[in-house]
């Protein structure tokens, strides 16, 4: 069946109802929380209530020009289903993916699309989420009740990215276009175009452009860490002759990937020197001659405070040698009629520009939640372990790495619900609720992100919006997989719930 009609089929599940848990999201997180329920509680009854007009998330949502991983897939990728292809994919090839996820787990018939969550309040005195959902197909209102709500809605704000304001916008005659708002019609063939920004989106974004414009201009305020990784693993080379089961090849990339990281993240934060000589020396061979690396390649931050710029093969470089692209490293002045006048004076001309400015985080969709008639202030309220937050009974929240693949941890997260579910079940629960201690009555409430830890745009620019954290387990969050896959299995379920 294809997507759209997949889609078709649930426009016309309206009817309002109840079930034992609600997953909002049908991303790569939930479509991973349904599996779980299927596998491993088979007898309870679920829903997912998905926004878009079909299953992905950013994957759906994301449709410039190369939209690709900048994780491998391999740690992308479940643990319970094996990633068959090149580490680094296109966004059309993980929809694949996806799509046979539904299949197998047959959840076609459990996502209701259209369906955008406007607001969730629980009852104390009834056990139960009442969730207020708006159709965005209909305009039609519905109310739905869970006993469990499972937010899986990522942290991408998707209607409103961030795009700074810059003096003579309005006076360019060229196009205009964010990366999360690419228009269909749009075509590039023959312009020359401005690319602003230089994390992830433009790594992506510039080689793809420029395989058909005239030329394409990378203009960064500051430089950013790059990485040429390979397509495909040198060690998948290596067993493709072996003739494993796809099983064992998956098993065996998949840990050399989360070695590979590990020990990039540990280093980065123990010896970030090692790291920095190790990132400046892999791309040096790959420039074009006489290009500036302490200007153009030299960030003003330690390796991993910010995400490191995947480029598949090189393709970047590749495009930089050939003369297709090139980059200035400066800041915006204003916008001319024909481009944009940096702080040199230079005017660099183009047809159109790409604002790969970066995205705003938006928790829990920007939906606002209330328990037994309180509006929930998420800023005053802690995590429990980064999937839980005080004071909220029965709602789980599905939140993935920074700098490993975003489903490593979800997986993990998800194996603890798996965990919590079962807890309630023996203790004969109806409701858990992240409860802080005695001991931490004064404990203080910490940004959801330690700046020295990860401090890149998108996170700081959040940092009054978010939930807190606290200086103590398990009221903390933004640990490391090398920590997180010990520590989450181990994680004591009676230590900051509270059963009821």
């Amino acid at each position: 069946m294809t997507r759209a009609a997949t889609a078709e089929q649930d426009r016309s599940s309206t009817e309002d109802g109840h079930v034992d848990v609600l997953i909002v999201g049908a991303g790569v997180s939930g479509l991973g929380a349904a599996h779980r329920l299927r596998t491993q509680f088979p007898d309870r009854s679920f829903t997912i209530l998905e926004s878009q007009d079909a299953p992905g998330g950013t994957w759906w949502t994301h449709r410039f020009p190369g939209a690709r991983s900048d994780s491998d897939l391999f740690t992308y990728g479940y643990r319970h289903k094996p990633w068959r292809g090149p580490s680094i994919a296109a966004g059309s090839a993980i929809l694949e993916y996806l799509d046979e996820v539904i299949e197998e787990d047959d959840l076609a018939g459990r996502i209701r699309y259209h369906h955008k969550v406007a607001s969730a309040s629980w009852s104390s005195a009834e056990h139960r989420w009442t969730v207020e959902v708006t159709r965005t197909d209909t305009g039609e209102r519905l109310r739905l009740t869970a006993d469990f709500l499972w937010m899986c809605t990522g942290y991408y704000n998707h209607e409103a990215p961030y795009r700074p304001e810059w003096p003579g916008l309005d006076r360019f005659e060229g196009t205009v276009v964010h990366p999360q708002k690419w228009p269909a019609d749009l075509d590039t063939t023959g312009k020359r175009v401005l690319v602003i920004g230089s994390g992830s989106t433009a790594s992506t974004v510039v080689p793809a452009i420029a395989r058909t414009a005239a030329h394409v201009t990378m203009l960064q305020r500051s430089p950013s860490y790059w990485f040429p990784s390979p397509t495909v693993h040198e060690l998948a080379t290596t067993l493709e002759p072996l003739d494993l089961p796809a099983e064992w090849t998956h098993e065996i990339l998949r840990r050399q990937y989360i070695q590979q990281f590990d020990w990039l993240a540990t280093t980065s934060r123990e010896d970030p020197d090692q790291v920095h000589e190790y990132l400046m020396e892999t791309i040096r061979p790959l420039l074009p001659e006489g290009t500036d690396v302490e200007k153009h390649f030299t960030p003003r931050y330690r390796p991993w405070q910010q995400r490191i710029a995947i480029v598949p093969d090189g393709d970047f470089f590749e495009a930089m040698r050939e003369g297709k692209v090139s980059i200035a490293t400066d800041t915006i002045t204003e916008f001319t009629e024909k481009g944009v006048q940096v702080s040199s004076g230079e005017v660099i001309e183009a047809d159109v520009v790409v604002t790969a400015t970066g995205f705003n985080l938006l928790a829990f969709g920007g939906i606002p939640f209330a328990v037994d008639g309180e509006p929930v202030d998420f800023t005053k309220r802690v995590t429990w372990r980064g999937m839980m937050i005080s004071g909220v009974p029965n709602m789980a929240y599905a939140f993935g790495y920074f700098r490993h693949s975003w489903t490593l941890r979800v997986d993990l997260v998800n194996d603890v619900v798996d965990r919590i579910f079962a807890h309630m079940a023996e203790r004969g629960a109806r409701t858990v609720v992240p409860t802080l201690r005695p001991q931490d009555a004064d404990m203080p409430l910490l940004p959801w992100s330690d700046p020295e830890n990860f401090n890149a745009g998108y996170v700081m620019r959040s940092q009054d919006r978010m939930f807190r954290q606290g200086d103590r387990e398990p009221w903390t969050h933004m640990h490391e997989h090398d920590h997180e896959r010990a520590a989450l299995p181990e994680a004591d379920l009676d230590d900051g719930l509270q059963y009821r």
